[in-house]
């Protein structure tokens, strides 16, 4: 990201509109993963309008579960790329030392 301020102020400006697109379609992308993974394993039948407590029980904790898992994933791709970036960082020191 230290990058983007290097760039000029018009170019800025369309980089960050295109990452909150991006930002938006992943996070649609996501509530419709959720919505398709949690709807078709809780729901069973179409008999009432409403859920019943078995359906509802488990959308709570299939959406939970799916969430909580979303954030670990990220979480941890983060780290990786953290760890990555400081390995490219330590060879190029090490490269400019030599």
């Amino acid at each position: 990201m230290d990058q983007v301020q290097n760039l000029p102020p018009h170019l800025q400006g369309e980089f960050m509109k295109n990452m909150e697109q991006m930002q938006m379609k992943d996070s649609l992308v996501m509530y419709n993963t959720l919505v398709e993974r949690c709807f078709g394993t809780c729901i069973s039948s179409f008999r009432s309008k409403s859920l019943d407590k078995y359906e509802t029980t488990c959308l709570e904790n299939c959406a939970s579960r799916y969430i909580k898992m979303t954030q670990r994933v990220g979480l941890r791709f983060a780290e990786h790329q953290a760890m990555q970036q400081k390995r490219a960082a330590d060879a190029a020191a090490a490269a400019a030392m030599k």
